[in-house]
């Protein structure tokens, strides 16, 4: 259903190093780029997250109520993701922990300020 998502950035070089290192955690690799998208993806028909600079040349913010969710393999993946998100420069928004019996979740902030989840669900 989902293709990729875009993820607004004013430092690419920065949001690039975060998003490669981070997304490897999940065997994502940079799939696509140009002056000022990468696409990372893993595995051929499978969504992907793309970091870019406004195409309108103005400053990326950050969406009010928007978050991209990571889904993880295990409550250890999850761990790992986001203490991995945090040593990149992240932000905390919320350490990983059970929010309700079937979803166990961290959240974290990129350096632009974009919010994220690394999530596993039926745990």
């Amino acid at each position: 259903m989902i293709g990729y998502v875009t993820i607004g950035t004013n430092d690419l070089a920065r949001a690039e190093k975060f998003y490669e290192a981070l997304l490897a955690e999940l065997g994502g690799k940079r799939v696509m780029a140009n002056d000022r998208m990468r696409f990372y993806g893993a595995g051929r028909g499978q969504p992907m997250i793309a970091i870019c600079t406004p195409a309108d040349g103005k400053k990326a913010t950050v969406g009010n109520g928007m978050m991209v969710a990571l889904a993880a393999d295990s409550k250890e993946a999850v761990d790992r993701i986001y203490r991995k998100a945090i040593a990149l420069g992240a932000t905390d928004e919320g350490a990983p922990g059970q929010r309700n019996p079937k979803f166990y979740g961290g959240y974290f902030r990129d350096p632009d300020g974009n919010k994220l989840v690394a999530f596993v669900m039926g745990s």
